[in-house]
């Protein structure tokens, strides 16, 4: 796993996950032998593509811990005490980031020796725990569902071969026709790489911290590599302060909310929390037509509260029919029609509303 060949820590990825799905067909084996309902939901993919709210059947990183596997890391991978850092769903960034209420993960800082957030690529691990969904899942999940999608639009959008060309170089091209016949592959996952957590692996760091730097973080640190991100964002900002030598790749990550409900929840995992430094406000949004809500979004020293109803007094008001929001989300429509159509009302100064979208780049 600690390549910089990634293809190697690939292998290492999926071969993990295989075992997980192994493991648990056999334990549902001998359960309904023994006569008990169970079963095995898949660990990673394939997943529920059509819902509308979570595509996974069960968030498998809590049971893990609950069960006591393990805990949390601040990379938000189970570490087990034992074995150190493992997946237990296919994925780096999982379910368990994305809960129905919207809230930051439990983790456990572990060795604080903070490896994984000298080594992300995109910055997604913040030295204080804080976690950028959005810059992780950009990047490390490029050939997954969000950048397949992107890539497709990519090539609707592109008149010719060389106009495709101008967008995605003959690598990235290559990396994508791999992925889909081989298994899509992560992008970077350098926090479980580097991670040292587990007695099988926790020796050589505490036997020389300097040499396990040299050694096994700095080589991924120092890998010339594309580095995708969304323009604006505050990946962008740390690829390009931080790692200098890494090629800038600016692509939307593909995530489109189906409904407001959706719209809502990813809220706190799209938000980027740099780009607010300066921003103090309470928002209210009235959802009307097929899917009616209200939310109150406040966004004050670099964090972001989403409460269900209007709370408080706000300093900007939004109005909007639903289907028509979730299309401009989806870029589907313009802020213009859709205002002057009556289809989207505010009341406030536009600075703010301004102020807001930066917030949350595409």
């Amino acid at each position: 796993m600690r390549s910089t060949a990634r293809s190697i820590a690939n292998t290492e990825f999926h071969h993990v996950v295989d075992n997980v799905t192994h493991i648990g067909h056999e334990i549902v084996k001998k359960l309904e032998e023994q006569g008990i309902k169970a079963l095995n939901p898949p660990a990673g993919f394939p997943m529920e593509q059509e819902s509308t709210g979570k595509a996974w059947v069960i968030s498998h990183k809590p049971i893990a811990v609950a069960a006591g596997l393990g805990q949390i890391g601040i990379h938000r991978n189970v570490i087990h005490p034992k074995f150190g850092n493992f997946i237990l769903l296919g994925t780096i960034l999982t379910n368990a980031d994305m809960t129905s209420e919207s809230q930051p993960i439990d983790y456990n800082p572990c060795l604080e020796c903070k490896l994984c957030v000298a080594a992300c690529p995109v910055g997604a691990i913040g030295a204080d725990g804080h976690f950028n969904f959005s810059a992780c899942y950009t990047h490390n999940y490029r050939e997954f569902s969000g950048g397949f999608t992107d890539w497709v639009e990519k090539i609707t959008d592109s008149k010719n071969s060389k106009a495709y060309r101008d967008k995605v170089n003959d690598a990235e091209t290559a990396s994508m026709w791999q992925s889909l016949s081989f298994g899509a592959s992560y992008k970077a996952a350098y926090c479980l790489s580097v991670c040292p957590a587990g007695e099988d692996v926790i020796g050589e760091f505490l036997e020389d911290r300097k040499r396990f730097l040299k050694d096994v973080v700095k080589p991924l640190q120092d890998k010339s590599e594309m580095v995708y991100v969304v323009p604006n964002s505050d990946a962008e900002d740390h690829v390009k302060k931080r790692f200098p030598h890494k090629q800038v790749r600016p692509v939307s990550n593909g995530l489109r909310s189906k409904s407001i409900r959706a719209f809502l929840q990813v809220l706190p995992h799209m938000f980027q929390r740099n780009q607010a430094k300066d921003l103090a406000a309470t928002y209210h949004f009235t959802f009307t037509g097929e899917e009616i809500a209200q939310a109150t979004v406040i966004i004050k020293n670099k964090t972001l509260t989403v409460e269900k109803g209007h709370i408080g007094d706000a300093d900007f008001q939004l109005i909007a029919d639903s289907q028509t929001w979730i299309r401009l989300m989806a870029k589907e429509t313009g802020v213009l029609s859709a205002v002057m159509s009556g289809k989207i009302r505010t009341n406030g100064q536009l600075k703010l509303f301004k102020a807001f979208s930066k917030c949350f780049p595409s």
